[in-house]
């Protein structure tokens, strides 16, 4: 059926050798994502770049300033621009097709990663039937961070032969029998998806911003940093608080978010419509995503422009929720260790 894959099928598709990787984990494989995984060849470039017209590869012997070897840590400087080819490959058929995000820990810390394939016309794009290797453009933004061979930045979410997104008239109608949101059914906002708002007054810590000056962040090691020697606590002040130009800022909405079993969501990551920011840079909401009580979603905020005015209750971002193409008998969850069911305001697991 047309939708997107579950945990099952990116299982199917590895014994095929259609998902090609020598030490795949079983960690890897999500609801309705997969894990991709640095390999130690890295570069750092010039500029950013497509490959519209050749492979990635060809293109880096021009604008590689040098090559790097990931299978010891490598400090990856902030707004130095790096790419790394991935463990997996891919040997796509029967129209199946797919795109990328930033896993959510990724986006949390500010990293702006970007997929890269041969002959693409678009980042984080990977077309029908595609067959070639993959890389990731990799640009720190706030912190000086190390990573390594085997570390996971981004998630790929293969689609056999079309989306199925669910209209609004759709989704009111889910949110009648399956809450979808935590809101009472009048106040749940429906708009080209499900519509988010920012919470300025919900708890003391409405926010937190990263700092200028900070340690090397160790990707590798979990639970492990201070959030003091990293973040600035913003506690709630008039339910205002102000973007400032170039400054990371991690929120929290105050809808609580379902996505049902047989749904996959994804945040829409820059609208302009509700603002010249950019919120979430992570996208992929699995099937399971707050079953039971709801999960608040945590937004990544950035302006590169203007400052700008944000005030509670107002819209920040929105999720487009599209059909599995079968229901998956794997959720987010306890089960497989997710680490953001349930949250509140989180930071990455990076920090204690």
């Amino acid at each position: 059926m047309n939708g997107s894959l579950v945990y099952q099928d990116y299982i199917n598709l590895i014994n095929k050798n259609f998902i090609i990787t020598e030490n795949i984990t079983n960690n890897q494989i999500q609801p309705s994502s997969m894990d991709l995984s640095l390999s130690e060849e890295c570069y750092e470039i010039k500029y950013s770049f497509l490959s519209y017209n050749s492979k990635v590869r060809d293109k880096l012997k021009d604008l590689a300033i040098k090559k790097i070897n990931l299978s010891k840590e490598f400090i990856f400087r902030k707004n130095k621009t790096y790419i790394v080819k991935l463990n997996e490959s891919l040997n796509l058929k029967n129209n199946i097709f797919g795109h990328c995000n930033p896993k959510s820990s990724t986006g949390r810390l500010d990293i702006f990663c970007r997929t890269l394939v041969d002959y693409a016309e678009e980042y984080e794009k990977i077309p029908k039937n595609y067959k070639g290797e993959i890389f990731l453009e990799i640009t720190s933004r706030s912190f000086d961070v190390s990573f390594k061979k085997n570390n996971s930045l981004n998630q790929l979410r293969l689609v056999n032969k079309n989306h199925n997104y669910l209209t609004d008239k759709q989704l009111i109608n889910l949110n009648k029998k399956q809450k979808i949101s935590n809101q009472t059914i009048d106040n749940v906002k429906i708009d080209k998806g499900l519509k988010l708002s920012v919470d300025l007054a919900g708890s003391n810590i409405v926010a937190y911003v990263a700092k200028k000056h900070t340690p090397v962040l160790n990707f590798s090691k979990i639970k492990s940093h201070k959030i003091n020697d990293f973040w600035n606590v913003i506690r709630k002040n008039n339910k205002k608080l102000v973007i400032e130009k170039n400054k990371f800022y991690i929120l929290r909405s105050k809808e609580k978010v379902v996505i049902p079993s047989n749904l996959a969501g994804e945040m829409i990551p820059y609208d302009t419509g509700i603002g010249d920011f950019r919120a979430h840079y992570a996208g992929f909401f699995d099937p399971g995503f707050g079953l039971g009580r709801g999960s608040y979603a945590v937004l990544e905020v950035k302006t590169n422009e203007v400052p700008f005015l944000l005030e509670d209750g107002q819209t920040i971002a929105r999720i487009k929720y599209e059909k599995l193409n079968k229901n998956s008998n794997i959720v987010y969850g306890k089960d497989i260790k997710s680490n953001y069911q349930n949250q509140g305001l989180k930071l990455s697991k990076h920090f204690k």
